[in-house]
């Protein structure tokens, strides 16, 4: 594997809140970018999002950790009128700056992209919103549930007949929409490498869900007809349903009608083959209540052990309902360095998330512990150029707090 990561030497101001902004600049972390975190002498709200119900109960700040490895950490109060030397400074050290301040606050921070571009032509100013930039609700707070999942027509799907919409996983649609950012930010290094120019770049929690919902809402522009909300019980189509098994596992199966001959004849049940009720996929869609009873039946009467060695030997496709507890445990993960071990966070925070992109004979960077607020404030000031006595005046007027951790 390459000692040398691709993003090696490329500098990263990371100036957003949450998830999707800062996820992007993990991602560009692995990848061997030098990312700086800045948080508000408060710090990000992010480093208490887990003691926020309904998210997971645990000692170790499991999420801050997730969204903030691999980066230094410095602490400024924008609002200082001491504070624009030190973003000056910071946008001219950075190739990338990553913001997601809404658009009223930006303004009064003087952190648009108009403000400080002519810092930096080079600069990938990269901006990520809730609806986007335009139209009526582009100054509208936007969380993923609100943005990403309600707005964008994912919540009215993901549920059954006659079920009210539910809450989704906390995170999900920022972290999709942290891959659209970096996307758009790798596109603009890759434009700046051919014009060295820099660029603004940006996405939403809107856009990401939008396309993450695009068969569907594809489907409305085209005025499809839509099938009504699904029904397990009466399904469009029983062979792309979820089953239960003898021992309470639930399971997907997803069959196209090629594999119906090998699908019937594995789960002992020939005789489906020759009934003419489901003789082809519209008699079977016509009779998916049927269908599925049959297919309910067959299932409860054994355990997912063997549904699931049966359709591996038949090579049919299926997919068992894992808890997030039973997904930490699959061995798939590790083997695939989807979950990698975590250096210095401690508690038992011994491993986390990779993300999702790999380059084959590049080694991502061994994952390191998140930042303690303002931990490296001393170390990044010194490297933007600031003396001891500047340093001194930064911290009496509180521009720059006393750091709460000590580099490691």
């Amino acid at each position: 594997m390459a000692s040398d990561n691709i993003f090696s030497g490329l500098k990263v101001v990371d100036l957003a809140s949450f998830i999707a902004g800062p996820g992007a600049a993990v991602i560009l972390s692995d990848f061997g970018a030098d990312v700086i975190k800045v948080e508000p002498p408060t710090g990000d709200t992010w480093r208490i999002g887990y003691k926020v119900p309904p998210q997971p109960r645990a000692k170790d700040n499991y999420p801050w950790h997730l969204n903030n490895r691999n980066k230094r950490g410095l602490a400024l109060d924008l609002k200082s009128p001491e504070a624009s030397q030190v973003l000056r400074r910071l946008v001219e050290w950075a190739d990338v700056l990553i913001v997601n301040t809404p658009h009223p606050g930006r303004e009064k921070l003087k952190l648009g992209y108009e403000d400080v571009s002519p810092w930096n032509p080079r600069l990938i100013y990269a901006d990520v919103t809730g609806y986007g930039d335009n139209g009526p609700d582009a100054q509208l707070p936007g969380f993923d549930i609100t943005a990403y999942w309600a707005r964008s027509g994912l919540l009215s799907m993901t549920r059954d007949a006659g079920a009210p919409p539910t809450l989704p996983v906390a995170g999900s649609g920022d972290h999709s929409t942290a891959v659209s950012l970096y996307s758009a930010i790798v596109t603009a290094l890759y434009r700046r490498e051919k014009t060295g120019k820099g660029s603004y770049v940006t996405t939403s929690l809107l856009a990401s869900g939008v396309w993450a919902c695009a068969v569907y809402n594809q489907a409305a522009l085209a005025d499809a007809n839509f099938y009504p909300l699904h029904d397990r019980a009466n399904p469009p189509n029983a062979t792309l349903n979820v089953y239960r098994a003898q021992d309470d596992i639930w399971f997907l199966i997803v069959l196209t009608p090629d594999k119906w001959s090998a699908f019937a004849n594995g789960i002992g049940r020939p005789d489906l083959i020759s009934d003419t009720r489901f003789a082809d996929p519209a008699k079977q869609a016509a009779n998916s209540v049927q269908l599925t009873a049959i297919l309910d039946e067959t299932f409860a009467a054994q355990p997912m052990a063997h549904w699931h060695d049966l359709f591996e030997r038949g090579h049919l496709t299926f997919g068992v309902v894992h808890s997030p507890a039973e997904v930490a445990k699959d061995p798939q993960l590790k083997a695939n360095d989807i979950v990698v071990p975590l250096e210095g966070a401690g508690g038992n925070l011994d491993f986390t998330v990779s993300s999702p992109l790999n380059i084959h004979g590049v080694a991502k960077v061994p994952a390191r512990r998140a930042p303690e607020l303002g931990e490296h404030n001393e170390e990044i000031l010194q490297q933007l150029g600031f003396g001891p006595t500047e340093i001194e005046e930064l911290h009496a007027s509180g521009t720059i707090p006393n750091a709460q951790g000590h580099a490691a």
